[in-house]
């Protein structure tokens, strides 16, 4: 039998050479020692895909809708990519069908038909790539304003500040954009902890490509919740998860899921002149927390009086009215542990109320994460006093810069750098010149301490300030790519 020849460490290294198309190679170290191969920094690369879920606007007859979508960053000469956003059925039609970055494009459905919608968008659209349903009703139970960002789909959300009392309507709307069923479950927190569930709160299935609608009343029978807070998690697939709230004679807004838990939270963008907001917090752990309270205003942080400090037991819901807060001046709310060594986690939301009387509208804030290197609400309109950003740096100065793009019908884009002082909360004006349509506001970090961002889209109806917030996230247009680095010492171990 012909024996074998060795294997030599050159003819190893030259096989891989051509396995692997390495043009290159290290040679050991000629004292005995491996190369130095200790890995490059990580680079940071574009995103190459990007998918969003949107709930179902409204069942109202008479709702009108507002779709927008948008991608950050030079119109032409970025390179090819698509997007598109479509019914959440397996064989539905596109709604919008965005054609390149830097410019935003818009839809409009009308009536109770318009569907949830899921979307995808690849190459030069995918990076920052956001979406914005804004739904007017203009009278009936459910009047008012609703905006909400379409987001990427996942496992748990938490909602604080629902409501299954008389009056309310909340419904948990859930979206499955994979190809297989998902299986979710929802629990409600009161003030004296879990809610008794009914039977068909857990194991809520979800089809493929398709949307289901959950009344919290109907989980948890007899039960009259004011304030409450809802866990959604999925035992199989992900889904999209928004609470839709109705509340007769106050309006209605969408509940967006709220940061998760932690110790501090900040709640960004209460409007100057809310007539109610009401502080809805939940500690999932099994500590209690105790929080202080401030406001942080233009010209600083304030205690409000008498609601300076606020316990939550584990496993409760708990509220206070925060009469008298804004005093007149837009703002934000600051959680912080009220002794630092002693940390437990939280979630929270605000319950905002403009107007008075038969002419109230209602919103949410739900706590959330700072905008980070970019983010992006897409849905802005141009007229004046109808769009205000709030911008808000809890515990450094910083400074960031703010994009107006150009509307849906046309316009010029703008754009202008803030200073945010460490405690304030300083608000923003800005529209593309000659706008037209909707137009997409993107914040971004230039230097300093974390900064957290919302805007309040006003849209007035006969005497009635409507209106609805909306919070910036961080697009995590770009991901980390490890650089390889050579290590031939392993053809030798």
């Amino acid at each position: 039998m012909k024996q074998r020849a060795p294997l030599t460490l050159a003819a190893v290294t030259a096989a891989l050479a051509a396995l692997t198309g390495v043009a290159a190679l290290t040679a050991p170290a000629t004292d005995g020692k491996a190369a130095d191969t200790k890995a490059a920094t990580a680079a940071r690369m574009p995103v190459e895909r990007s998918l969003l879920v949107c709930p179902g606007p409204s069942s109202s007859d008479i709702a009108e809708t507002t779709y927008t979508a948008f991608t950050p960053g030079a119109p032409a000469g970025a390179g090819k990519g698509s997007a598109r956003l479509l019914g959440a059925t397996a064989e539905a039609k596109p709604v919008l069908e965005p054609k390149e970055p830097g410019k935003p494009f818009g839809a409009t459905a009308g009536g109770a038909d318009a569907p949830a919608l899921t979307g995808s968008a690849e190459g030069a659209l995918a990076p920052g790539w956001t979406a914005q349903l804004t739904t007017k009703v203009s009278v009936g139970r459910t009047r008012g304003v609703l905006g909400v960002g379409c987001t990427a789909p996942g496992t748990d959300f938490w909602f604080p500040a629902v409501g299954t009392a008389k009056g309310r309507e909340d419904y948990v709307h859930l979206t499955n954009p994979d190809d297989a069923a998902a299986i979710v479950d929802i629990k409600l927190f009161g003030p004296d902890g879990p809610a008794k569930p009914d039977a068909g709160s857990d194991g809520i299935r979800v089809d493929p490509k398709s949307t289901k609608t959950v009344l919290l009343s109907t989980l948890v029978p007899g039960a009259q919740l004011a304030d409450a807070t809802a866990h959604v998690t999925t035992r199989a697939g992900r889904v999209g998860a928004s609470v839709q709230v109705g509340e007769e004679g106050v309006g209605a807004d969408w509940l967006p899921a709220a940061a998760d838990p932690a110790g501090s939270l900040v709640l960004p963008g209460i409007p100057a002149d809310a007539s109610s907001v009401r502080l809805v917090v939940f500690a999932p752990g099994a500590e209690d927390a105790d929080l202080k309270v401030r406001l942080a205003a233009p010209g600083g942080s304030i205690s409000p009086a008498g609601n300076e400090q606020l316990h939550v037991k584990a496993g409760m819901t708990a509220a206070v009215d925060l009469k008298d807060l804004t005093r007149g001046e837009p703002g934000s709310l600051l959680l912080t542990p009220s002794d630092p060594k002693k940390s437990a986690p939280v979630v929270a939301a605000l319950r905002v109320v403009r107007g008075s009387g038969a002419k109230q509208e209602i919103g949410f804030i739900p706590a959330t994460a700072p905008v980070g290197v970019r983010a992006t609400v897409a849905d802005n309109r141009p007229e004046e006093n109808t769009t205000v950003l709030a911008l808000t740096a809890p515990g450094a100065d910083a400074k960031v810069k703010v994009t107006a793009s150009p509307g849906t019908g046309g316009g010029e884009p703008a754009s202008q750098e803030v200073t945010v002082k460490a405690g304030t909360t300083q608000t923003v004006a800005l529209a593309p010149a000659g706008g037209k349509g909707s137009y997409a506001l993107t914040v971004e970090t230039l230097s300093g301490g974390p900064v957290h961002a919302a805007r309040t889209l006003s849209l007035p109806h006969e005497g009635i300030a409507m209106f609805t917030v909306q919070a910036f996230s961080d697009d995590h247009s770009t991901v980390s790519v490890p650089k390889a680095a050579q290590d031939l010492s392993v053809l030798t171990r």
